[in-house]
């Protein structure tokens, strides 16, 4: 029996690859397109079994508030949670434990590997940065991936108890040393032209090793896409990134 799938922000380029992908799959239906102007009630009307969100941070939560509510499972590529919106979710879910929720900081397999072999290596290196590259239109900085490969990155140096990173910087302009998100600064560019990239930089003395993915077109998000669908619909709960559903062991 085909999943029954809503997508919301269906107008937008990576929900219009969502749409594309997901009725050209077999084994799911794609059975409602939402996008600015229409109303919620079609995820409920079309029944709908997961929806999709590609849409805007200042958008997402009324979305998913919404669909969790009408016991709806959901994959949410939208970026821009943080500690409190992630707790709000968490209780959403608490009054509905069939529902399943997905948030992926990130869709691309490579950029989950990426995340994982930083997390992995910056136990072994005294430094450790991030360089994150978007298009223009790009909404928040940094990234959420980039965001998730900091809070990654600070748990593994945390966990084999790194001391801090050598930085002797006395004096900066504001921004110069990008943000820091955990114990990572990470740095943000927006330029016409790209898509989605980013590097890790690790340095110790005597060498450096550099991590880095470049998502070239959005066709390359949709296998996560779909296996984030596949998957949350056995996974009740909060799912916070990808590589929960995939084989990493």
């Amino acid at each position: 029996m085909s999943i029954r799938v809503a997508v919301l922000g269906a107008k937008g380029r990576m929900g219009a690859e969502a749409c594309k992908a997901i009725s050209e799959t077999k084994d799911l239906e794609l059975v409602a397109q939402i996008d600015i102007g229409d109303s919620l009630d079609l995820l409920v009307s079309s029944a709908a079994q997961v929806v999709v969100d590609f849409t805007h941070p200042d958008a997402v939560m009324k979305n998913l508030e919404f669909a969790i509510n009408n016991g709806i499972n959901v994959v949410v590529g939208t970026t821009g949670f943080d500690e409190a919106k992630l707790a709000q979710i968490k209780s959403w879910l608490a009054n509905h434990s069939k529902v399943g929720a997905l948030i992926a900081p990130n869709f691309g397999l490579g950029a989950v590997l990426m995340m994982q072999f930083a997390a992995k290596a910056s136990k072994y290196f005294d430094s450790v940065e991030i360089i994150e590259l978007h298009h223009p239109n790009k909404a928040d900085a940094p990234s959420g991936t980039a965001t998730r490969t900091a809070e990654m990155i600070t748990d593994a140096r945390r966990s084999v108890k790194k001391a801090a990173m050598p930085d002797a910087t006395s004096s900066a302009i504001d921004g110069a040393r990008g943000a820091l998100v955990g114990e990572v600064p990470v740095h943000s560019v927006r330029l016409r032209g790209l898509v989605a990239h980013q590097e890790v930089i690790l340095g110790d003395l005597g060498e450096t090793l550099t991590i880095r993915h470049d998502s070239i077109d959005r066709t390359g998000f949709m296998p996560g896409v779909l296996l984030g669908i596949r998957s949350v619909v056995s996974h009740s709960g909060l799912t916070y990134g990808l590589e929960h559903f995939m084989d990493l062991n």
